[in-house]
C-alpha cells in the first residue's frame, strides 16, 4: 500500500527508441529552419535617405520636421484624433506619446540608400559617399545619437550594377571597422533579388569580409528586399522566397516588401500601386508563410502620397497613411517604410493606438491564461504566445510601459519573453 502502480503498456522501449532515431534528422532540421523569434526589438519602420543627402543632423532634422508638421496641422490631441479617427479615450495619451517619441527617438531604423534613391553616379563620387556614410554612422553610435538600427541599401546583384554594389558595401563595412568595429545595430539591405543564387552570393561576400577582418562567422546579417515577381514565384511554380531564406544560411534578418517595383512588375498602373492592392496582399501572404517560425521578420512597403501642402491635403495624406499602417498591423506586418518626415506622426499614432486600444483585453486574457482562471475566452498556448508577443512589441516601441503591463498581468518582461517563445530580451 502507498506505492503507485505502473501504468500498463504494450510497446517495447525499442519501438520508441527506433522512432526517435528515425526522426532525429527531422528534429534537427526543424530546429535549424524554424528557430522562432530572435528576441530582439523589431523597429516599427524604416526610413530611407539617399547617400548624398544623409548628414550628421538627418535624424534630428526628421524629428524636427515631423514635430513642425504636427504643430501646423494637428496642434493638440483633439485635432489629431479628429483627423485620424482615434477614439477620444486614447487621444491624449497617443498624442503625448507621439510628441515624446518625435523628440526622443524620431527614427527607429535608418537606411542610407545607394540604390534607387541614389542612382548611378561616377565611381569616385559613390566611393566618397560610402566612406562618408561609414564615418557618420560610426560617429553617431559613438556619440549616442544613432537610431537603434542603421545601415545601407546597396545596389543589387544584377550584372549591370553588381560590382558597384559590392564595392560600396566593402567601402562602408571597411570604414566601420576602421572606426572601431561594426555596431550592434548594423543592418544591410539587398534589393531586387530574383534568384536564390543572388542571396548565396551575398552570403559568400559577407563570409569573405568576416574572414578578412577576423570576425565571428555569421556576424553580419542582411535583409532581402522582395520587389520582383521572381522573388515570390519561380519559373518552376515554387515559392522562391522560401528558397531565398534557406539560401541565406541563417543570415537573413527580414524580408522587405517593395511596393512600387513589385506592383510595376505585375503590370499595375501607377495610379493603383498601393500597399492594399491585391497583388501586394498576395505577395505579402506568401512572404508571411515562408518566414513563419524562421526568425526572419517582415516589413511592409510604403505609400508615395506625401503629407505636404495645405492642411486639407496633409490631412488626406495622413488619413491614407494611418489607415495603411493600421491595416498592416492587423495583418501582422509590424514594420513599414516611411518616405517623408511628415509620415512619422501618423506612423507612431497608428502604432501607439493599435497597442494601447488592445492593452487591457490582451493583458486580462494573458493573466487569466497564466492563472488558469478561464474567463469568456478559452486560450491555448499558441494564443498566449501571440498575446505575449503583442505586449512585447508594444513595450519595445514605447506604446505601453513596463509598469502598466506588470500591473495588468502580474508578469515580468522575462515572463512575457518565455510565454512568447523568445530568448531573453537583448534590445
Amino acid at each position: 500500500m502507498g506505492q503507485q502502480e505502473s501504468a500498463a503498456t504494450s510497446l517495447a522501449d525499442t519501438v520508441r527508441e527506433g522512432i526517435g532515431a528515425a526522426l532525429a534528422q527531422v528534429d534537427a532540421d526543424l530546429a535549424r529552419r524554424y528557430p522562432g523569434d530572435p528576441g530582439t526589438r523589431q523597429p516599427v519602420h524604416t526610413v530611407y535617405v539617399p547617400g548624398d543627402v544623409f548628414t550628421a543632423g538627418t535624424l534630428r532634422s526628421w524629428g524636427d520636421q515631423a514635430l513642425a508638421a504636427l504643430d501646423a496641422h494637428a496642434p493638440d490631441a483633439g485635432a489629431l484624433a479628429a483627423v485620424l479617427g482615434i477614439p477620444d479615450a486614447l487621444a491624449s495619451d497617443v498624442h503625448d506619446r507621439v510628441r515624446a517619441k518625435l523628440t526622443r527617438e524620431p527614427v527607429e531604423d535608418l537606411r542610407i540608400d545607394f540604390e534607387d534613391g541614389y542612382g548611378p553616379r561616377p565611381d569616385a563620387e559613390e566611393d566618397e559617399a560610402a566612406a562618408r556614410a561609414a564615418a557618420l554612422v560610426a560617429a553617431a553610435y559613438r556619440e549616442g545619437t544613432a537610431a537603434p538600427y542603421m545601415g545601407i541599401r546597396m545596389k543589387c546583384m544584377e550584372a549591370a550594377v553588381r560590382d558597384r554594389g559590392i564595392r560600396t558595401l566593402d567601402i562602408f563595412l571597411t570604414g566601420l571597422m576602421a572606426a572601431g568595429g561594426l555596431p550592434d545595430g548594423l543592418v544591410l539591405t539587398l534589393p531586387k533579388v530574383t534568384y536564390a543564387e543572388q542571396v548565396t552570393a551575398m552570403v559568400r561576400l559577407l563570409e569573405a569580409f568576416e574572414t578578412a577582418h577576423g570576425l565571428a562567422a555569421g556576424r553580419i546579417g542582411f535583409e532581402i528586399q522582395i520587389e520582383t515577381t521572381q522573388s515570390i514565384l519561380g519559373a518552376d511554380g515554387r515559392a522562391t522566397v522560401a528558397r531565398m531564406i534557406e539560401a541565406a544560411e541563417g543570415r537573413a534578418t527580414s524580408l522587405h516588401y517593395g511596393t512600387f517595383d513589385y506592383s510595376a512588375s505585375c503590370g499595375v498602373s501607377a495610379a493603383h500601386q498601393s500597399l492594399d492592392h491585391p497583388v501586394a496582399d498576395h505577395a505579402k501572404a506568401v512572404m508571411q508563410v515562408a518566414a513563419a517560425g524562421t526568425g526572419v521578420r517582415l516589413s511592409d512597403g510604403s505609400t508615395n502620397v506625401l503629407p505636404v501642402g495645405p492642411t486639407e491635403q496633409v490631412h488626406a495624406a495622413w488619413r491614407l497613411h494611418h489607415g495603411l499602417v493600421r491595416r498592416s498591423l492587423a495583418r501582422a506586418y509590424y514594420q513599414g517604410w516611411d518616405m517623408h518626415p511628415a509620415h512619422l506622426p501618423t506612423r507612431y499614432a497608428a502604432v501607439y493606438a493599435f497597442y494601447r486600444e488592445g492593452l487591457e483585453q490582451a493583458a486580462a486574457r494573458l493573466a487569466a491564461y497564466v492563472a488558469r482562471s478561464g474567463g469568456d475566452v478559452m486560450d491555448e498556448p499558441a494564443t498566449a504566445k501571440a498575446l505575449s508577443g503583442y505586449l512585447l512589441r508594444g513595450l519595445d516601441c514605447g506604446a505601453v510601459d513596463t509598469a502598466e503591463v506588470a500591473r495588468l498581468t502580474g508578469l515580468t518582461r522575462a515572463d512575457l519573453d518565455a510565454l512568447a517563445g523568445r530568448p531573453a530580451a537583448t534590445a
